[in-house]
């Protein structure tokens, strides 16, 4: 077998990794560790990112009635999170291969320095040929800080690590023209860094025991090929979908996300995840956002800002807005919002947030 990357990152959902009532698919998640060992025996390297935690916890405990629902969630994360890993080590084991458990909350990447020990983490682990699995740490991930989902999660792995492939395992083949459930829906079997939006229809539903849906697969899988790394989205359900996928002889039904050729730098793909860090809002005139989306490399000037909401120091994060509130991007502040207040009249016009520091959602 012709192998299509030599190092991915894999994320199974909680529909493909818990059944109906909640238990751990145990057949499903035996699979899909015998296609990971049989890479990495091949030498992939291989991230992965799994959900089932929560999933898994509901079959083992109910709660009793005076539990609320955010206590209930860290009672079945804390209870679900030892079941799954358990499962994960001892198939694993059955291959000789060793696995690492990595827990992590949005906040752990709330700074460059914490982004950076994480990725130091996971590339250790690489190195000693451990395969890092990955979750996010549900017994204390109960605020606004959030990731959305699993998905963003292993949108932000896989850049972390440099991966050269996400791979989003689902209950669906990918992304559909209209619902999947339509006998007419056709398959869109590529997506290129600037898709026709008709085309593409997007639910808002959610999974069964997750928090996501296709509306946040398209939006990672965009970002993430932005960044020069291949996303594929696919039907987990599908015996060897991992092997077929990354076989270069081999077709198997699944979404492809074009990769550009131009890569952000590492500081980039760290902010690209950051906009819920961000300590104050800058709004922008049409003829900055004209300037900051053309294929320029350009930077936010003060004479482009009409308002800012919140204060702010140097080096924190900014959301960057137009006049209808419309999110654009995030940035690093060069200077703080009293410098910037004073600038504005004056007409200066060092830059507020440098093209290097700068990440907008249209992947520039």
């Amino acid at each position: 077998m012709e192998l299509r990357y030599k190092k991915i990152t894999v994320k199974a959902g909680s529909n493909l990794l818990a059944k109906e009532d909640g238990s751990l698919n145990v057949p499903r998640i035996a699979h899909l560790v015998d296609q990971v060992a049989m890479l990495h025996k091949a030498g992939v390297e291989v991230v992965l990112v799994t959900s089932g935690a929560v999933a898994s916890g509901r079959a083992i405990l109910t709660p009793s009635r005076k539990t609320d629902a955010v206590s209930a969630r860290q009672l079945w994360a804390a209870l679900g999170q030892v079941k799954l890993m358990n499962r994960y080590s001892d198939f694993f084991r059955e291959y000789g291969l060793v696995c690492a458990q990595v827990l992590t909350t949005k906040e752990n990447f709330s700074s460059r320095t914490h982004y950076l020990n994480m990725k130091n983490c996971i590339n250790t682990l690489l190195e000693n040929r451990v395969i890092p699995i990955v979750n996010e740490n549900d017994t204390i991930s109960v605020t606004e800080l959030m990731f959305t989902d699993n998905d963003e999660l292993s949108g932000l792995m896989a850049t972390l690590a440099g991966s050269e492939a996400l791979v989003i395992l689902s209950n669906v083949d990918g992304v559909y023209d209209s619902h999947p459930s339509d006998p007419e829906a056709k398959l869109i079997s590529q997506i290129t860094s600037d898709p026709d939006y008709e085309t593409i229809h997007i639910s808002g539903e959610m999974s069964g025991f997750g928090r996501g849906g296709m509306k946040t697969k398209l939006r990672i899988a965009r970002k993430v090929a932005a960044s020069g790394i291949a996303v594929h989205v696919a039907n987990g359900n599908r015996d060897n979908i991992l092997l077929d996928i990354m076989d270069t002889a081999t077709k198997v039904p699944n979404t492809y996300f074009v990769p550009e050729d131009k890569q952000p730098s590492g500081v980039k793909n760290w902010i690209a995840y950051s906009d819920s860090f961000a300590k104050a809002a800058v709004i922008i005139n049409r003829g900055a956002v004209a300037a900051l989306l053309s294929e320029k490399a350009v930077s936010l000037l003060p004479v482009g800002v009409i308002g800012v909401e919140g204060e702010f120091k140097k080096g924190d994060l900014l959301k960057i807005v137009d006049e209808d509130r419309h999110f654009l991007g995030v940035g690093k502040a060069a200077f703080g919002s009293d410098k910037l207040k004073r600038d504005i009249p004056a007409g200066h016009q060092k830059p507020l947030i440098h093209y290097d520091y700068l990440y907008l959602e249209n992947g520039k």
